[in-house]
């Protein structure tokens, strides 16, 4: 019976996804908090706590407690897990479950060990973490304990994570802090500085879904932004064009094939020929940007393509992980290894 309580997390700085054992994704809620400024009293957790993003009274803070891939705040991450495993095993309360969380592939000792302790606190009886990109290639279906490389490539909320599979164990790895949440930076920073318009995160969220790309020629959009003038202080709309998103985010594009073109040039001869063969499996919300598997292509030279379901493939590469938990569990991260290794 405990079993059936499995669950896989992708703690993301943007969403939280669980993968219950049986089940399938069972949660998909941004990764938001709203508290009370004063008594840090719960005010709401995941979708209720994203619509307060940036339209809260003073006294009420809607925060996200995970910043480019790492817990930022202690605290309200554990309170978050605590009621997304109580919301999805609300029936099995009495059963404690094990859990496969991910981590991006670059994080420390000290990181990890910040992730473990909120997962256990918050009322699971065993927990392993996994590297974002393992996850992901499990995820997309492909079968890594093959002695062929395969390169998978991770955009997230925080982090950009690139790595090389092969035999089920990661070969070459690197992590980037730059994601999602980076190109909306850029965008919201590019039209305040070009135009003198302060616009939100999440209208800048918009701008990059809508009218955005990474590949120059891919699209030619525009939309009506609406944000206040610097200058006169009043409210102003603004039409933005798909060129203008494509310099925005130019130097967080820059920074994602970097790390890919470095993983590459890491990469044993004998895997390349592999990679050639297989190309480039983008995964994780950030893919999703227009033109960009055609960008990636066109840098590296290897074809690249989106794995099916890009967003929920970390998830369900947890639960793939729990199923072939006594496989993987002596190269996942665990408590007992990561007191070994403090």
């Amino acid at each position: 019976m405990n079993l059936g309580a499995d669950m896989g997390i992708d703690l993301g700085t943007a969403t939280v996804l669980v993968h219950l054992r049986g089940k399938g994704i069972v949660l998909h809620e941004p990764s938001v908090v709203a508290i009370e400024q004063h008594s840090r009293r719960v005010l709401a957790v995941g979708e209720m706590a994203q619509r307060m993003l940036g339209r809260t009274p003073g006294n009420i803070t809607a925060i996200r407690p995970l910043r480019e891939g790492v817990i930022a705040d202690f605290e309200i991450t554990e309170i978050m897990l605590r009621h997304f495993i109580t919301k999805v095993c609300d029936r099995r309360r009495l059963f404690r479950p094990r859990v496969v969380v991910c981590i991006p592939a670059a994080t420390t000792t000290v990181e990890q060990k910040a992730v473990i302790e909120a997962v256990i606190r918050s009322g699971v009886r065993e927990a392993f973490l996994i590297e974002e990109p393992r996850a992901a290639a499990l995820g997309a279906g492909l079968d890594i304990f093959r002695p062929s490389g395969h390169l998978v490539v991770d955009i997230g909320g925080g982090t950009c994570d690139v790595a090389l599979l092969s035999l089920g164990e990661t070969v070459v790895t690197e992590s980037v802090r730059v994601g999602g949440d980076k190109f909306d930076e850029a965008i919201a920073r590019f039209i305040k500085r070009e135009f003198n318009l302060l616009i939100g995160e999440r209208t800048a969220e918009a701008l990059k879904i809508a009218v955005g790309t990474a590949f120059p020629g891919n699209r030619a959009r525009e939309m009506e932004v609406r944000g206040r003038d610097m200058i006169s202080g009043l409210p102003r709309s603004f039409l933005v064009r798909t060129d203008h998103v494509l310099e925005a985010i130019q130097e967080p594009l820059d920074a994602v094939i970097h790390c890919i073109r470095h993983v590459l040039e890491r990469t044993p001869p004998e895997l390349a020929g592999d990679i050639i063969g297989h190309g480039i499996v983008m995964t994780g919300g950030g893919s999703l940007l227009d033109g960009l598997d055609r960008l990636v292509s066109a840098e590296t030279n290897v074809p690249a393509y989106l794995a099916e379901d890009p967003i929920a493939c970390v998830a369900k590469g947890t639960g793939r992980a729990l199923e072939l938990l006594e496989r993987l569990a002596p190269s996942l991260i665990s408590p007992r290894r990561l007191q070994a290794s403090m």
